[in-house]
C-alpha cells in the first residue's frame, strides 16, 4: 500500500454490446446509473467500502478480439483486510460488465451503481488476514476517440494493415479497460502480472518484464505473460498490440547495468535504432537531477504506439514519429525544442514524478506534471547549457493561461488547469533560482525520490519538504502558484539614486527572495506588498529583475507611498 507521504481525460464512452454472459442473474441487478456528483464522489474519495482493504497484487488476464473490438478476461486480487467489513467496492466503468466474482472458490454477491459494483461477503473479513478475489469481466470497451487525452482502448491499423491497438487512461482511471480498486492513494505492494492474449500474428507489450510467451496452435492465439514487482499505479498500467519487433541494451546507470528496451513496429526497427539513442541519455540527465531510475527490476520499455506518447511505468509508450520537439513543434517558440525529443524526455521524466513519485488525489497531478515538464529543461541544462535551459523554461511561459489553479477539487476526481505543465515548471525553475545553491537543489530533487521512493504522496508533503530542505519558506509562493491565478506583479520606479518596489496581486504575506540586476550586477532583494527603497549607484543606473524569477513587470512613476529602506 502506497499510503507514505498531459491533461485530465475525458470520458467518452459509445454504448456498444457486450458478449452474451452466462450470469444473467448478475446483469440484471445492475441499478441505473447513479448522478453525476456521485459517481464523482465514489471515483475520487477514499470511500469505506475502499479503506478496509489494502491491494497486495493484482494478476490481470484477458483476450482482445481485434475483429469485435471486445475483450474478455479477469482480475485476480490479492488483497489484507485492515478493518473487519463485508462489503467491497470494486470499480469497473460502462459498458464493460462484471459477470462474476468469487472467493475461496465461492460466488458473490454484488450490484451496480454506475461505473461501481457493491460486492458483499458473507460474514466479515478477519483483520490481518490474506485474502484473494478473481473478477470476471467482458464487453466492449470504451473507445479512445482522441488518445491519450480521452481514455479508453485505440483501435488502429498499421501501415501494413495490421491491427495496432493500444490502452490511455489517465484521468478517466483505468477502470475503463479492467477492474480494480481505482484511486490514485493505493497501488498494489507487490506488484501485478498482466498475461494478455491475442491473434497469433501480433503481440502483446505491457509493463514490466515478458517472462513467458505460449503459443495456442488449435485456437490460433498467442499469449504474452508480463510481470511488473514494483509497486504500480493503476493508470500506468498499459497494454499495447501490434506487428512489433523487439531490440534492446543495457547501459551502465547509476545503480548498475539498466535494460533498455523497445518495441516498434516491423520496418521501423532501423530508424528506431538510431533515434532512440536519445533514451539512455535522457535516463543519464534525469538520474543526475532526480536520483537512481525507479524501476530497475521491472527494465526500462519504449514502445510504439497509434498516439503520441505517455507515462506507463516501465513501458514508456511513444508515438513522436521518430523526430525532435513535439510532434514536430518547439513548444518554447525559442529553438531549443528542437534540439530533443519532447516525449521520450517528457514522458520518460515522470518515471521518478508520477510512477516513482504519484499523488494520492488527482487534484494534486501538478506534482506529475509540474515537476515532469520541468524535468526538460533538466534535461537542457545537463546536455547543452543553462543558458539554452532558461530560455526553453521561460519560452513556455507564453502557454500559461491563468484562468483556473493548477489545484483542482479533492475527493471528485478532479484535476486543476493545464498550467500545471508550464507554470508548474516555472515555478519550480523560480524556486532553483531563490536558492541558488545548484548542488542544493539537486539534494532537494534526488532527496524527493528517495523520501517518498514508490510512494503516493499530497502536494503539502511536496512543499514542506521542499521548505524544509531549503531551509526558505515557500509556502505563499506555491499558494500563490499553485491555489490562485494570478502571477504576482512586481511593481517598482526609479528616481534618481533610488528603486521603489513592492508586489500586487499576491496576498499580504506573500514574499520571495529575489535577484535583480543594477548596472547588470546582481543585488538581492526581498520584496513584499509593503513599498521599499533600493539605493543605485547613479541617476544613470540599469534595473531590471532577473528574468528567471516569473512575475509580471510593472514600471510605474514614483508613488506617494511612504517606502522602506531595507537594513
Amino acid at each position: 500500500m502506497k499510503f507514505s507521504g498531459s491533461l485530465l481525460c475525458v470520458m467518452l464512452c459509445i454504448a456498444a454490446p457486450t458478449f452474451a454472459s452466462a450470469a444473467e442473474d448478475d446483469t440484471k441487478e445492475k441499478s441505473p446509473t447513479a448522478d453525476a456528483s456521485r459517481q464523482a464522489r465514489l471515483r475520487g474519495s477514499v470511500t469505506p467500502e475502499r479503506a478496509w482493504w489494502d491491494v497486495q497484487h493484482y494478476h490481470l488476464s484477458l483476450q482482445v478480439f481485434p475483429e469485435q473490438k471486445q475483450i474478455a478476461g479477469s482480475n485476480q486480487i490479492t488483497f489484507t483486510v485492515l478493518q473487519p467489513r463485508k462489503r467491497m467496492q470494486i470499480d469497473l466503468q460502462e459498458p464493460l460488465n462484471i459477470t462474476s466474482i468469487t472467493h475461496d472458490s465461492a460466488k458473490l454477491e454484488f450490484e451496480r451503481e454506475g461505473n461501481v459494483y457493491w460486492v458483499t461477503f458473507p460474514e466479515e473479513l478477519a483483520v490481518a488476514t490474506e485474502q484473494q478475489i478473481t473478477v470476471a469481466y467482458e464487453g466492449t470497451p470504451t473507445e479512445s476517440l482522441r488518445p491519450p487525452w480521452s481514455g479508453g482502448l485505440t483501435w488502429n491499423k498499421d501501415p501494413e494493415g495490421n491491427h495496432f491497438i493500444a490502452t490511455s487512461c489517465q484521468g478517466i482511471g483505468a477502470s475503463i479497460w479492467w477492474p480494480n480498486k481505482d484511486h490514485c492513494y493505493e497501488e498494489p505492494d507487490r506488484g501485478m502480472n498482466i498475461s494478455v492474449t491475442v491473434p497469433e500474428d501480433l503481440t502483446a507489450v505491457c509493463n514490466g518484464r515478458l517472462i513467458k510467451e505460449e503459443a495456442d496452435p488449435s485456437e490460433h492465439t498467442k499469449t504474452f505473460h508480463w510481470q511488473v514487482v514494483n509497486p504500480i499505479n493503476n493508470y500506468a498500467v498499459n497494454m499495447n498490440i501490434g506487428d512489433y519487433v523487439h531490440f534492446q541494451e543495457t547501459i551502465e546507470a547509476e545503480l548498475g547495468p539498466l535494460d533498455m528496451d523497445y518495441w516498434v513496429l516491423r520496418g521501423q526497427k532501423q530508424t528506431a535504432e538510431e533515434h532512440f539513442r536519445e533514451a539512455p541519455r535522457t535516463i543519464e540527465a534525469l538520474e543526475h537531477w532526480f536520483g537512481p531510475y525507479p524501476f530497475y527490476e521491472d527494465s526500462y520499455k519504449l514502445v510504439v504506439v497509434p498516439y503520441l506518447g505517455m507515462e506507463h511505468q516501465s513501458s514508456v509508450t511513444y508515438g513522436n514519429g521518430f523526430k525532435n520537439g513535439y510532434n514536430g513543434k518547439d513548444l518554447s517558440e525559442t529553438g531549443v525544442g528542437m534540439k530533443f525529443d519532447f516525449i521520450i524526455v517528457h514522458e520518460s521524466g515522470h518515471e521518478w514524478f508520477g510512477n516513482n513519485i504519484t499523488a494520492k488525489d488527482i487534484a494534486d497531478m501538478w506534482v506529475q506534471e509540474g515537476f515532469t515538464n520541468y524535468s526538460e529543461n533538466l534535461f537542457v541544462n545537463y546536455h547543452f547549457t543553462r543558458t539554452e535551459a532558461e530560455d526553453y523554461v521561460i519560452g513556455c511561459r507564453k502557454r500559461v493561461n491563468n484562468v483556473e489553479p493548477i489545484i483542482g477539487t479533492y475527493n471528485v476526481n478532479k484535476a486543476g488547469s493545464g498550467d500545471m505543465y508550464y507554470k508548474g515548471g516555472n515555478l519550480l525553475h523560480m524556486i532553483r533560482n531563490v536558492i541558488d545553491n545548484d548542488e542544493k537543489w539537486r539534494s532537494i530533487l534526488r532527496g524527493l525520490n528517495h523520501e517518498f521512493r514508490h510512494s503516493t504522496v499530497t502536494t503539502k508533503q511536496i512543499e514542506d519538504y521542499v521548505s524544509e530542505q531549503a531551509g526558505i519558506d515557500f509556502s505563499s509562493v506555491f499558494d500563490q502558484y499553485l491555489r490562485g491565478t494570478k502571477i504576482p506583479v512586481f511593481v517598482y520606479s526609479k528616481n534618481e539614486n533610488t528603486v521603489s518596489y513592492h508586489f500586487k496581486d499576491v496576498a499580504s504575506d506573500f514574499t520571495v527572495r529575489t535577484k535583480v540586476l543594477v548596472d547588470g550586477k546582481p543585488v538581492w532583494i526581498t520584496p513584499t506588498t509593503t513599498p521599499q527603497i533600493l539605493s543605485v549607484p547613479s541617476s544613470d543606473s540599469t534595473f531590471a529583475v532577473d528574468r528567471n524569477f516569473y512575475f509580471e513587470i510593472e514600471k510605474t512613476e514614483r508613488s506617494d507611498q511612504t517606502a522602506e529602506t531595507p537594513s
